[in-house]
């Protein structure tokens, strides 16, 4: 075996009745030892020879025969390593003790032998740091040693024990490995530590860019993607692929020699070469004494007391290991693929009615829809009968637990499976299913992952239920592979939007023309092509019977939306674009026929530039910059270009059964709606076409909109904008609860939002601090990213302004006002349509400031000059804050530039806003005008 001393400091090693002898600091000595002997091994602190007597002693562990060497034990505080080499049934046997007390942090690493419970074990935390003051072992008021814990109270037995979880007080079941094996016994281990003090790093790529746990079997620190990028992990250290269980920087990626720093107040702070903060840990209390890689995957940072302050169970990412429990409102998220680790589309949540449920989450607008999955461990009649806690236990078996104290089954567990043979995991996947699986320790078994159960087992059927696309997205088909994994497929003559990612939805290779003059007017133009097992859920927009097949096939070629039919019995069902949820598999029973154009000359391919920019809008930039009064006026520039210069094209609805309203919404006779407002006596706000009032209905207070005259004789284009409205939800935007359709009143019942208008916000004295300006500009981006990409019927609202977002109780941003919208069809990609309003505004006289000139000219000068605090009017929230002013500014830019080709989208604003993608240097956004 081989002695390795990492201590800053000289040590004494000594075996019982055998030798001692001198180690300094980062030295190693081998010593020999018979094949059968029993006995221990410590190392002793603090030495000195006496210069008159020549006596050797030793603060700690002192054998007390006066030489270096040792024939006695040693003696109280000592951390002691056991070994009994005999071997019984093949077995060497060793564990580290601290029924004598501590002195030295110390661990056995078996370099070879292999069975039984063959593993590093030890106490590799300083004790004498947190040692109860009646148990310290002084030297010159410097701590040597800590006598045995358990000596004192309980509280400080509890602490060493939680501290050092397998340094054994009473050894119960020592560590054991095949004989003969080799044996490392590291005092003060460092690059295999389980624990680290505070200044203690990693830096990424340079060969010490990881902490294990004593056993070995879990790395914490730099893990190296396949892009020579780091991600800063915990994984399973003896498998070679897919065994990361943990990750924190999944946004930003670490470059090579990225630092990770333990910090005292701020815990654990990953950092670029150049100094960038990439990420850190949060916690609420501190400060941090040292940080901790446990046996169980979980890392800690603890106090002083070994308290813990932080831990990866607590924050997990997309991935449960053995004993580890999601508590009411834990969660998962996965990611976005196998190497991106992004945040992704689905997670998996502990509600807190104690329902565990997974969901899909639209990205961009943060709105989830109803559960694809749940285990119905909500019982509001039963209090009792509720869960209270999502557990991975040590078999592999996943279950709620009640509060009744029953365990409702998750997955089963697998008792011929033993979790010291293998390692178990449980991951929510990118595809959004939850796979149970487990990877053999035995190298003589086959190393991969074993998947024992998925949940849901069959994700294609439970998608059904999804909006936005579901698990393949818009215009694709999920099939169930063998592994109960989706795959997905795009229908014949349609194209992936991303060809990297196959549930990122597809896109038709053609435009749908439906204005006349184009070949999807003509019958003989088209074929119908059946698709046998294959249905689409949520895409019917007609439903038509009694029909034959062959009326079914006709009725679709007629009608120029229609893309798909589904036919069943005598019932018709027509789709048009976007299809939604696609499955094809031997359980559907259902066939679809396909309207697809004879001749592939005659399909219109979509431009690639058009289709990135279809739903560009400057709308956004009116939240960008709104804390600041100028900036407003400049922003609402950008929406009025936006609406005369970009919107060229126009577009009919395409609707059918427009006199049929919403379900969910209410309504209202007038009378009502009289007494809700008091006869329409408080008045909130008023446009050019509707009064807002307040109003009160079943104790919850709610705005009335009150239309003008103007809507009086237009009955049909009433309904459709409330069919509209009601079939929007979204966090970011206000809720319509009802309307009122009844003689010449067209009236419309909001959700009320408590602080009223951006506009009012905005133009007070008392700023708002960057977190709220930012917040609500992200906020109005998600509702606009919702509006146009993620709601069935595409949406423009063209009238965003102060005035028509609005803020709730945490003043979060709400878009109203969807009157004025004009919808697009899936594949359209301009409107237009005249901006309506307030009238009888001069718009020109509002953008143009006679001394300044044209605001919009104005910021980009103070951009290019490098003079932004010009336009900042002493606002000390935004100078604190001046790189994320100025990308906003940039994003401005880019937003209101006259060649509509080079706008954003509005996904891409947010992205860029949310700094998920970079913003380039933006051009002159007048080049052209200023050229001319």
């Amino acid at each position: 075996m081989t002695l390795i001393n990492q201590c800053n400091y000289t040590l004494w090693p000594a075996l019982s009745n055998r030798t001692g002898f001198v180690l300094a600091s980062g030295e190693n000595s081998s010593v020999g030892v018979p094949e059968n002997w029993q006995g221990r091994i410590w190392a002793r602190t603090h030495c000195t020879t006496d210069s008159v007597t020549g006596n050797f002693s030793c603060a700690t562990g002192d054998c007390n025969s006066g030489n270096l060497t040792c024939n006695k034990e040693g003696s109280p505080p000592e951390t002691v390593v056991e070994f009994n080499l005999e071997g019984v049934n093949g077995f060497e046997f060793y564990y580290v003790s601290l029924l004598q007390g501590f002195n030295v942090p110390v661990i056995v690493d078996p370099m070879s032998g292999s069975g039984g419970k063959c593993e590093s074990t030890g106490c590799g935390v300083d004790l004498n740091a947190v040692c109860p003051t009646e148990l310290k072992v002084t030297r010159n008021e410097e701590v040597v040693g800590c006598e045995n814990p358990c000596d004192g109270s309980d509280s400080s037995c509890e602490i060493f024990e939680t501290a050092c979880p397998q340094a054994s007080i009473n050894p119960v079941r020592p560590f054991n490995c095949s004989n003969p094996a080799y044996y490392n016994i590291v005092f003060c281990p460092k690059s295999t530590n389980a624990s680290q003090r505070v200044g203690d790093s990693l830096i990424a790529g340079n060969g010490t860019s990881k902490w294990l746990s004593s056993s070995g079997d879990f790395a914490f620190g730099f893990y190296q993607l396949p892009n020579k990028l780091f991600l800063l992990a915990i994984w399973y250290n003896h498998i070679q692929n897919g065994s990361i269980i943990w990750y924190a920087n999944g946004e930003n990626l670490a470059p090579i020699g990225s630092k990770l720093e333990l910090n005292a107040s701020r815990g654990l702070v990953l950092r670029t070469p150049e100094g960038l903060e990439l990420w850190r840990s949060n916690f609420t209390s501190g400060p941090v004494f040292t940080s901790q890689m446990n046996d169980d995957g979980n890392f800690q940072l603890l106090d002083q007391n070994f308290v813990s302050l932080w831990e990866s169970f607590i924050h997990p990412t997309d991935t449960l290991v053995p004993t580890q429990a999601l508590e009411l409102g834990g969660e998962l998220f996965s990611r976005q693929g196998e190497f991106n680790f992004s945040t992704g589309r689905f997670t998996l949540y502990m509600q807190q009615d104690g329902n565990l449920v997974l969901k899909l989450i639209n990205l961009l607008s943060n709105y989830s829809n109803a559960p694809y999955f749940n285990t119905g461990t909500a019982d509001a009649n039963n209090k009792t009968n509720v869960g209270m806690r999502f557990v991975f236990d040590k078999s592999g078996f996943l279950y709620v637990l009640k509060k009744s104290g029953e365990k409702f089954k998750v997955s089963t567990s697998n008792e011929t499976i033993s979790s010291n043979d293998v390692y178990y995991k449980a991951t929510l996947n990118f595809d959004g299913v939850l796979t149970v699986s487990y990877y053999p320790k035995d190298p003589n078994k086959e190393q991969r992952w074993v998947t024992l159960k998925t949940i849901p087992e069959n994700i294609c059927l439970n998608s059904t239920i999804m909006d936005g696309g579901g698990v393949c997205g818009f215009n694709s088909i999920c099939n169930l592979k063998d592994d109960q994994r989706p795959m997905c497929n795009c229908p014949e003559r349609y194209s992936l939007i991303d060809s990297n990612n196959m549930y990122g939805g597809c896109i038709p290779n053609f435009e749908v023309n439906c204005e006349g003059g184009g070949h999807m007017n003509s019958q003989d133009d088209y074929i119908m092509e059946e698709l046998q097992n294959t249905d689409w859920q949520k895409s019917d927009y007609k439903t038509v019977s009694p029909y034959t097949l062959e009326e079914c096939t006709k009725s679709c070629l007629q009608d120029c939306l229609c893309v798909l039919v589904t036919f069943s019995g005598s019932s018709c069902r027509q789709m048009k674009l976007p299809l939604i949820n696609g499955i094809s598999g031997k359980e559907v029973n259902v066939t679809s026929i396909m309207k697809l154009m004879k001749n592939d000359e005659l399909l219109t391919p979509l431009p690639k530039q058009k289709m990135n920019k279809d739903h560009d809008t400057l709308i956004i930039v009116i939240s960008v910059l709104l804390g600041f009064s100028v900036f407003v006026i400049f922003m609402l520039v950008g929406a009025m270009y936006f609406c005369f210069s970009y919107n060229r094209k126009k577009i009919k609805r395409g609707r059918t059964n427009d006199g049929v309203v919403e379900k969910n919404l209410r309504n209202f006779t007038f009378k009502e709606l009289v007494e809700a407002t008091r006869n329409f006596s408080e008045e909130l706000g008023r446009g050019s076409f509707s009064i807002v009032y307040k109003g009160t209905i079943d104790i919850t207070s709610v705005a009335v909109k009150k239309l003008d005259k103007l809507f009086e004789d237009n009955n049909k284009e009433f309904q459709t904008e409330v069919n509209v409205i009601g079939q929007t939800h979204h966090r970011n935007l206000v809720r319509l609860l009802g309307y009122c359709n009844e003689g010449q009143h067209r009236i419309l019942v909001y959700e009320f939002m408590s602080n009223g208008t951006l506009a009012s916000f905005l133009f007070t004295p008392l700023k708002a601090n960057w977190r709220q300006r930012f917040d609500i500009a992200s906020g109005i981006a998600r509702g606009l990213v919702y509006l146009h990409e993620e709601c069935c019927t595409q949406i423009i609202h063209c009238d965003i302004k102060p005035q028509n977002i609005l803020l709730d109780d945490q003043c979060n941003a709400r878009i109203s006002d969807f009157g004025l919208a004009k919808l697009l069809l899936i594949n359209q990609s301009h409107t237009e349509t005249a901006i309506r309003g307030t009238k009888g505004r001069n718009v020109e006289k509002e953008i143009i400031d006679e001394e300044k000139g044209i605001l919009t000219d104005w910021a980009y000068d103070c951009y290019k000059t490098r003079r932004l605090d010009i336009l900042l009017e002493n606002d000390v929230e935004a100078i604190n804050n001046i790189k994320s002013f100025e990308k906003f500014v940039m994003v401005a830019l880019w937003c209101i530039h006259e060649d509509p080709s080079l706008r954003p989208t509005m996904k891409k604003v947010l992205l860029m806003l949310e700094g998920i993608i970079d913003v380039s240097k933006p051009p002159n956004p007048y080049l052209y005008t200023s050229l001319s």
